[in-house]
């Protein structure tokens, strides 16, 4: 198979587990950011810090310039890096099962 039928295949792949997904990523992405906005209020922040700690927690990165200093609001950062890290694995399991359906081994 060509590089571009495998691509297809892989895209193809993709988009059909991503359809089959798409409620529980989005039921994630809800959580994470509720959990922001909630945190975010607590704190006092704007709405565009609330939302950039959201992502910046939620993917783990955890830069440290927007950080919360209540109990509850760190509760729910503690929340959204759980809720990161769960997207994060399906995003990636969902990859991988693309690459077997596209016929790719992904040991090899």
């Amino acid at each position: 198979m060509g590089q571009n039928q495998t691509r297809r295949a892989f895209f193809r792949s993709m988009f059909r587990l991503l359809l089959v997904l798409w409620p529980i990523l989005s039921g994630i992405l809800m959580v994470m950011v509720a959990c922001g906005l909630l945190a975010g209020r607590i704190e006092g922040w704007s709405l565009t810090d609330a939302l950039y700690f959201t992502f910046v927690t939620g993917l783990t990165i955890g830069y440290g310039d927007v950080t919360p200093h209540f109990f509850s609001s760190r509760v729910l950062a503690v929340l959204i890096g759980f809720s990161g890290i769960v997207l994060t694995g399906l995003v990636a399991a969902v990859s991988v099962q693309a690459l077997h359906g596209a016929g790719i081994d992904p040991n090899s």
